[in-house]
C-alpha cells in the first residue's frame, strides 16, 4: 500500500517542493525515516505515530517506511510532519486521495494531533506556486502569512483531524486566524533632531541614493538618534520586496500573526559584540539569516562600530559588494540576499569627551582606536560626516524638517533614478557598476576633473572614483538635473574625504 503526498523543504532561502511517500508492507513493525533527514526529521517517528492515534486514526502495526524525495537534498525541521501523517493515512485508505496530488501540506505535529507553526511558511508556499501546485495547508497561526503568496488556496488547521475531515470535504478550513491586528511601532520622526543640519542633509543624500554612511562625534551628540529615524525617510517597500523581506523574516520566525506582510524598510541594529554568524547568519543545522540578511532592503546600524572585531566587520564587505550573504555548508552554498543600507557610528577616541580639547588621548590611541575599520572597508562607503556639538541657539530653536517632507524628496529623487536605471535592472543609484558609469554614461572631462586630481594626488582609489561617481548622481537627483556637474562630483568628494572623520 502506497500513499503519496508533498511537502516543502528549505534550505537557506531556497526552497523546494518534497515528495512524501509512504510505504506499508508486511514485515516486522517498524518505523522508518529515508531521503537524508536530520534529527528532528527523524524524530518525526514519535509525533506522528502518537498524533495519527490520538487522533482517532488506527497506526499500522506493519512495516512503515516513509521517503522525502529527492534524496540529496537535506531535509531540515519539523515541518514535514503533516504531510508525513497524511500520506501515512492514504496508505492505509483512512482518507480519500482525492485532493493529494495538488496540495502541499505544512506543519509540525504535537502528540495529541494537533497542527503547530513553524518557520518559513511564506517562502515554502512560494516556492510550492513555482512549481505548479494551488493549495496549501498550513497551521492555522501562519495561514495570514501563506494568503500573500496570490494565486494559492490556502487553509489554516489547528489538528490533523480538521485535515482529514477537509480531505473528505466534511470540512472547511479556516483562511483567517484570529489574531488581535497589531501595527508597526511608529517610526521616530525627523523633526526632533536638534541642530546637526550636515549630518540631516547627509542622510537625506544616503537615502536617496541607497549610500552607506559613517557618522563620528562625541557621545550623546545624536548619531543613534538619527540612525534610527532614517527609516521614517526611506520610500515604503513595494509588494515584491515586501515578499521578500517578509519571508526572510518567517525564516527567522519574527513575523506577527496580527500584522504578517513586512511594508516598511527593516532597522535592524545588533550589539557591538556580534560575531560574524549573528551578523551574516549560519548556525548548526539550518542556516538561519543573520542580521545583514534581516535588514535587506533596509537599514543595517552598527552603533560603536570602533568596539567590534575586527572580523566581524571585515565579514560584511563581500555583502556591501554583491547584496548576498554565502555561508558555506556542508552540503553546499546557503545564500541569503543582503541589500541593505550601513549606517556606522563611533565615538573618536577611547575617552570621548564632549569637547575634543578635553580629550587624553594620544594620536597612536585615537588612530588605534578608528584603525578597526579598514581601508578596503571604508572604501565601500561613501559618505563620511563628522558631527559637532549644537551650539546653544540650536538646542532652544523649534523643531526642524519633518520626515514626512524629507521622504517626499527622496522618495522623487528615487523615482528619477529608477526611470533611468531601469532598463538595466538597477534601482537606485548605489547598485550601478562604475563600468556602466565610465563608459555608457560618462560625464564629460570638465565635469570628472575633481576625480582626476584625487586620483593623482592618491586621494581616492578607483573602487571609491566609481563611488564618487554614483553619490554624484544621487546630488543630481535630490536637485532635479538631468546630470552631474563639476560641483556634484566635488561635494560627492569631500563626503568620502577620510579627514572629514578624524
Amino acid at each position: 500500500m502506497l500513499g503519496q503526498t508533498q511537502a516543502v523543504g528549505l534550505n537557506a532561502f531556497a526552497a523546494r517542493v518534497v515528495d512524501v511517500q509512504a510505504s506499508v508492507s508486511s514485515g516486522l513493525p517498524g518505523f522508518a525515516v529515508t531521503g537524508n533527514p536530520d534529527p528532528s526529521v527523524r524524530e518525526a517517528r514519535d509525533r506522528v505515530r502518537a498524533a495519527i492515534k490520538n487522533s482517532g486514526f488506527s497506526f499500522p502495526e506493519l512495516k512503515v517506511t516513509v521517503a522525502l524525495s529527492p534524496a540529496d537534498m537535506p531535509k531540515i525541521g519539523p515541518g514535514f510532519d503533516l504531510s508525513m501523517a497524511v500520506s501515512i493515512l492514504a496508505a492505509t485508505q483512512q482518507v480519500s486521495a482525492e485532493k493529494l496530488s495538488s496540495t502541499v501540506f505544512l506543519g509540525e505535529l504535537g502528540l495529541d494531533g494537533t497542527v503547530r507553526p513553524i518557520r518559513g511558511v511564506l517562502p515554502a508556499v512560494i516556492a510550492a506556486r513555482q512549481e505548479g501546485y494551488r493549495r496549501a495547508v498550513v497551521p492555522i497561526e501562519t495561514v495570514a502569512e501563506a494568503a500573500l503568496v496570490e494565486g494559492m488556496d490556502v487553509g489554516g488547521a489547528t489538528s490533523l483531524k480538521e485535515v482529514t475531515q477537509w480531505l473528505a470535504g466534511d470540512h472547511v478550513l479556516d483562511t483567517v486566524h484570529d489574531a488581535t491586528a497589531s501595527q508597526a511601532p511608529p517610526i521616530p520622526d525627523m523633526a526632533d533632531v536638534v541642530g546637526q543640519q550636515e549630518a540631516r542633509h547627509a542622510l537625506e543624500i544616503a537615502a536617496a541614493g541607497a549610500h552607506h554612511v559613517l557618522m563620528t562625534g562625541s557621545p550623546g551628540i545624536g548619531k543613534t538618534m538619527l540612525a534610527r529615524r532614517l527609516p521614517g525617510i526611506l520610500p515604503s517597500l513595494g509588494l515584491e520586496d515586501s515578499l521578500e523581506v517578509t519571508a526572510i523574516h518567517s525564516l527567522v520566525g519574527e513575523l506577527s500573526p496580527g500584522r504578517p506582510l513586512i511594508t516598511e524598510p527593516p532597522f535592524v541594529a545588533p550589539h557591538h559584540s556580534s560575531s560574524i554568524t549573528a551578523l551574516l547568519g549560519g548556525g548548526t543545522g539550518f542556516a538561519r539569516p543573520g542580521a545583514a540578511s534581516k535588514a535587506h532592503r533596509g537599514v543595517l546600524f552598527l552603533d560603536e562600530c570602533a568596539e567590534m572585531s575586527v572580523k566581524s566587520l571585515e565579514s560584511l564587505r563581500e555583502p556591501l559588494e554583491d547584496g548576498e550573504v554565502r555561508v558555506p555548508r556542508r552540503d553546499g552554498m546557503a545564500v541569503y540576499p543582503a541589500r541593505f543600507q550601513l549606517i556606522l557610528a563611533a565615538n573618536p577616541c577611547p575617552c570621548a569627551p564632549a569637547h575634543d580639547v578635553d580629550c587624553v588621548c594620544t594620536a597612536v590611541v585615537r588612530r588605534r582606536y578608528l584603525g578597526k575599520l579598514s581601508g578596503p572597508l571604508l572604501d565601500r562607503v561613501d559618505i563620511r560626516v563628522r558631527m559637532d556639538p549644537p551650539g546653544n541657539t540650536a538646542l532652544m530653536s523649534g523643531a526642524g524638517e519633518s520626515s514626512a517632507d524629507v521622504r517626499a524628496r527622496v522618495t522623487a529623487a528615487r523615482a528619477t533614478a529608477i526611470e533611468r536605471w531601469s532598463e538595466f535592472g538597477w534601482r537606485t543609484n548605489a547598485e550601478v557598476p562604475g563600468s556602466a558609469l565610465r563608459q555608457r554614461f560618462r560625464l564629460p572631462p570638465d565635469v570628472l576633473r575633481p576625480i582626476e586630481l584625487f586620483l593623482r594626488d592618491g586621494r581616492v582609489t578607483a573602487r571609491g572614483a566609481d563611488r564618487a561617481l554614483r553619490l554624484a548622481w544621487t546630488l543630481c537627483d535630490l536637485r532635479g538635473t538631468g546630470s552631474p556637474v563639476e560641483d556634484d562630483v566635488a561635494q560627492a568628494l569631500l563626503y568620502r574625504d577620510r579627514g572629514a572623520t578624524w
